[in-house]
């Protein structure tokens, strides 16, 4: 729990004196440290033990990001810019000093520095093949695009020479590519998945039919720093292909960024997708999460503020948020000599914050329950992908983006239980209704598909009802058209018009609408009814023109219900009134907007982003400086609803909704997006007003505040001119060697651009999270400046290391130490809150140790040319003192 307790000294943060933590020797309970940093850092389970078998980056091998092992128990490798790598690896037990045998695979007719085969984001071994998921685009160097491969040894000499490409993918290429590869359950085929910047190819069966859409009344702003606007529905998928590639087979999709997934011993899949962290604070962010992928499932990414929620019907929820981050692999473990726990568990790796999470399905109805735990994890720790080894070992990769990469092997040492498989008989009676169901999703199926899945239409399990509307789906619409709209059940009524929505024509609307309001609206539970203004939205969205008729009448059907008791709720139903032009929906939501409160278990995470803050520097200050300021969502979901209600309001509203605005640019910090949508919130609004008073509530909104661009708030200082440069320590010593006659103004202005204020005190001014600097220059040269700087890992000092508590229950802790007693740790977690203090008792702890990364970003001079880098200098060294000397002319300086 957290609890409040007074702070006496400083936080943690360093310029000169940085958080870089090097791993103490002091350790107080538990595992032995071994002395070695790349191990120490790493918390493990119980009776597991970590090695590090090899450094590719220490032999000029490049960063990997993809790893399978062949038929002969090798594993392969690929750097994310460059080669394969084939390994033969010393077995469990060897002496530290026997080293991998590695070997660069020079694939096909080239001779280097050309790639014949490489730049993989995937890599699997089946079917006498080594499959590569290229993620490219093609050049001097590697001239293939991104697309799916096969490369084969065809004459026998150990060496592959064959290359096949199976289909060339198209999109925007980067690391929301195609992904990873995993052979199905049956052992006839490959499943496969892919982010959403690759479009869905061609298939030849698609178990979600091919109908998808936007569906969304929400007010459109796509991300105002243009991530992915170009992208639309579905988003990622995953598909299944023959070992040649000839079929396809769309499984599900609306994914964000699924990096990886696996299946367990009954053949579920299970995929982790990634969040977008600049989101982060608004109503449409979704957590990193896993997804049960049955057959024709969406998950409902869209760009922008357009992904929907995971209550909505035509999309399944998460079974579990794991919490901020960068999904990389996944995996089950049923082939490692592991406990039976452990076996059973998938795996997931954070490249963010070095974290790989244990995850235990427990089947529960159609689907499963789930729970996490950290099995692993270590700071810094940029997870790539992994595999279980022919030895039963869990290897995995450290590295992406051209990072120091690392291969590490993970072993158990303890004795052993009986391990029971998962047998389709042990599933509940909904998982087996939902497969059977399943059988009929496919074009051509036989119409006793139909009636089958009307009686499971009013299911009370989400994943039956599901199956049930995709079963519809997939049989010839007049067969079963004139039954949903004539349906009596209120539950089976709405979502077969949901499933008709996505099949009819605008000459249907009306009447789906007329059928949906006979429905009582008062006697259906909560869920029922979002499942109904879902489906209202979507015919809306799809037939606006063929709904005219009776959109009055549907806005006096809903408008009773609204404000409802709950928020899930009254976002659909101001989506829907404001879009029908209720008279009262201006009014409603407005008030709602100021009262709204949120909901704090909606879409709960399983790691706390304070829990995330210490573990990189890179994302960590912004988690941060957010959870101090974070957003009200459901207000910002009512203030974008608004934006786009173009009648209702008066002057007195109007001035209300832009006041709130006004405060919502200033008050609050979000991700990196959050200015930029809170702004083109702003714009739709003030589109709808009179010309000659868009003047006045511009100025009223904020507009002023504001960039050019509208994505942040101006700063009034004195900005970086540049050209920046990534200045290493050597060059920006030789600069900053005379700094007489320098900029006082200037300087101090570097000093707030560069983040630098934010945290540190120079003569009274700045922020309280890391050391006071004034009189920095009077204990340190500006080389060591410089150091700290650029690198500020390379320095450590005690009185700002931050600690991590490895708990017994698994998990560890990672904060500011601020105090201990006999009884309890007292941690800090957050610089922008420090007062907010977590208490966490010896007795849960059985390993304190320092962690070993700074809080604090390398490179934040990097904006800098050398004269602005000469003025921060001079103003470090003379600690803001305008009668130093550096701010003598430069003849008195050099006499």
């Amino acid at each position: 729990m957290l609890n409040k307790r007074s702070i006496k000294s400083l936080f943690f943060l360093a310029g000169m004196v940085a958080i870089s933590f090097a791993c103490s020797k002091k350790e107080e309970s538990g595992r032995q440290l071994t002395g070695n940093p790349k191990i120490d850092k790493l918390k493990l389970p119980d009776g597991f033990v970590a090695e590090l078998l090899y450094s590719p980056g220490e032999n000029d091998q490049g960063s990997w990001v993809a790893m399978t092992f062949d038929d002969k128990g090798r594993m392969i490798t690929s750097d994310q810019y460059g080669f394969l790598y084939r390994l033969e690896l010393p077995p469990i037990g060897s002496d530290s000093t026997v080293k991998p045998k590695v070997e660069k695979l020079i694939v096909g007719n080239v001779a280097e520095p050309q790639v014949g085969m490489g730049y993989a984001q995937g890599l699997l071994y089946a079917f006498n093949s080594l499959y590569v998921m290229v993620n490219h685009n093609p050049n001097e160097t590697f001239s293939q695009p991104t697309g799916l491969y096969r490369i084969q040894d065809l004459d026998g000499d150990d060496q592959y020479e064959t290359v096949t490409q199976i289909r060339e993918l198209k999109g925007q290429q980067g690391e929301h590519g195609p992904h990873s590869m995993k052979v199905t359950p049956d052992g006839q085929g490959i499943y496969l998945i892919a982010g959403n910047h690759v479009d869905v190819p061609d298939m030849n069966a698609y178990r979600l039919p091919r109908v998808w859409d936007e569906d969304n009344l929400f007010p459109l702003i796509k991300d105002p720093r243009g991530h992915a606007n170009s992208r639309m529905a579905p988003g990622g998928w995953l598909a299944r292909i023959n070992p040649d590639g000839s079929e396809w087979e769309l499984i599900g999709a609306g994914f964000r960024n699924a990096f990886d997934f696996d299946f367990n011993e009954v053949g579920d899949i299970f995929a982790y997708d990634a969040d977008m962290e600049w989101d982060f604070g608004m109503p449409w962010y979704r957590p990193t999460r896993i997804n049960h992928v049955t057959s024709g499932s969406e998950f409902g990414w869209r760009t922008g503020n357009s992904k929907w929620s995971p209550v909505y019907p035509d999309n399944l929820p998460a079974l579990v948020n794991l919490g901020q981050g960068s999904p990389t692999n996944a995996m089950f473990a049923f082939d490692a000599k592991f406990p039976s726990k452990y076996k059973k568990a998938l795996y997931t790796f954070d490249w963010s914050f070095g974290i790989i999470y244990a995850t235990h399905f427990t089947p529960s109805g159609a689907s499963y329950e789930a729970t996490s735990e950290e099995f692993i994890s270590g700071s810094p720790l940029p997870l790539t992908d992994g595999a279980i080894g022919p030895d039963g070992a869990m290897y995995f990769a450290t590295g992406g983006r051209r990072l120091e990469s690392d291969l590490y092997r993970v072993y158990y040492t303890g004795d052993l239980d009986t391990h029971t498989p998962l047998k389709e008989s042990d599933l509940p009676k909904e998982a087996i209704t939902r497969r059977e169901l399943e059988k009929y999703h496919y074009d051509g199926a036989p119409a006793e598909g139909i009636d089958k899945a009307w009686a499971e239409l009013g299911n009370a399990d989400r994943y039956v009802q599901y199956a049930a509307r995709i079963v519809l789906e997939h049989q010839p619409v007049a067969s079963w058209k004139a039954r949903a709209i004539a349906e009596t059940d209120p539950v089976k009524k709405i979502h077969a018009n949901l499933a008709l929505a996505h099949h009819a024509s605008d000459a249907d609307a009306a009447a789906m609408l007329n059928s949906l309001m006979q429905i009582d609206y008062k006697a259906l539970s909560a869920k029922d009814q979002q499942d109904l203004l879902r489906t209202l939205e979507v015919i809306l969205y799809r037939y606006d023109k063929g709904a005219e008729p009776v959109k009055a009448q549907l806005a006096s059907y809903l408008d009773p219900h609204y404000p409802a008791n709950e928020n899930m709720l009254n976002r659909s139903l101001s989506i829907l009134l404001v879009h029908l032009d209720a008279p009262s929906a201006v009014e409603k939501t407005l008030a709602l907007l100021k009262d709204a409160k949120d909901d704090e278990n909606y879409q709960k995470t399983f790691t706390a982003s304070s829990d995330l803050v210490f573990r990189n520097p890179q994302y960590g200050m912004d988690i941060a400086n957010m959870l101090a300021n974070i957003p009200p969502a459901q207000a910002t979901f009512y203030a974008t609803v608004l934006g786009g209600a173009d009648k209702g309001w008066t002057p007195a509203q109007r001035e209300e909704y832009f006041k709130w605005i006004n405060n919502a640019l200033t008050a609050y910090k979000g991700g990196r997006s959050y200015v930029g949508f809170i702004d083109r919130a702003r714009k739709m609004a003030l589109s709808h007003v009179a010309e000659a008073e868009f003047a006045k509530y511009d100025e009223m909104s904020g507009g002023k505040l504001l960039t050019s661009s509208g994505n942040d708030i101006v700063n009034t200082g004195i900005q970086p001119e540049g050209p920046g440069r990534r200045w290493t320590v050597d060059q920006a010593d030789s600069v900053v060697q005379n700094l007489a006659g320098r900029d006082l103004a200037k300087g101090k202005a570097m000093f707030a651009a560069v983040m630098c204020q934010s945290c540190h005190t120079v003569q009274g001014e700045g922020g309280f999270i890391g050391p006071d600097l004034t009189q920095l220059g009077t204990r340190f040269s500006p080389r060591d400046i410089l150091v700290a700087t650029i690198d500020p890992s390379a320095t450590v000092s005690d009185q700002y290391q931050a600690t991590v508590l490895e708990l017994k229950a698994g998990g560890s802790i990672v904060g500011k130490l601020n105090d201990e007693d006999g009884q309890n740790y007292y941690i800090s977690q957050n610089p922008f809150a420090p007062d907010v203090i977590r208490t966490v008792p010896k007795t849960d702890v059985v390993l304190k140790k320092s962690a070993e990364v700074s809080i604090m970003m390398p490179g934040l001079i990097n904006r800098l040319n050398p004269e602005e880098l000469k003025d921060l200098m001079a103003y470090l060294i003379s600690g803001g003192n305008a009668d130093h000397a550096v701010y003598k002319n430069q003849t008195a300086g050099q006499e």
